[in-house]
């Protein structure tokens, strides 16, 4: 279903803007993005949130605060654990991103989609 003219116009005036606007697309880039939930430390989140419910439930059972405690304790370091997100990008993988060859192949990729925008311009400016 085709964008009606209003709609197009409006798509044009926001594409322009977040073009003319680099700063907004590297803040929408940011720390967020950077890195992925790794495995190994999920795995070793889960295990340490099992370790940390067992000293818990067994410190109030036994009604000794201190086990309670350092298992709850236990318990949050393994949820931070699980969700730290790994330097890698990418589950499971050791290797490290070549960041020379990332920025060459988006370059190239953000000048092929500029080059087709602009010949869709010049397109409809001459039909």
């Amino acid at each position: 279903m085709p964008l009606s003219e209003h709609e197009q116009r409006l798509l044009e005036q926001l594409e322009k803007q977040l073009h003319e606007d680099r700063r907004f697309a590297s803040n929408m880039k940011a720390p967020s993005s950077t890195g992925r939930l790794s495995t190994r430390n999920i795995a070793l989140g889960i295990l340490l949130v099992i370790l940390g419910l067992a000293g818990l439930i067994f410190g109030i059972s036994q009604q000794i605060i201190v086990v309670g405690v350092i298992g709850f304790a236990v318990m949050f370091g393994g949820v931070m654990l699980a969700l730290k997100k790994s330097a890698t990008g990418k589950i499971g993988q050791g290797a490290k991103p070549r960041a020379g060859s990332n920025a060459k192949n988006n370059s190239q990729f953000m000048s092929g989609l500029e080059e087709k925008w602009n010949q869709r311009k010049r397109d409809q400016s001459d039909g």
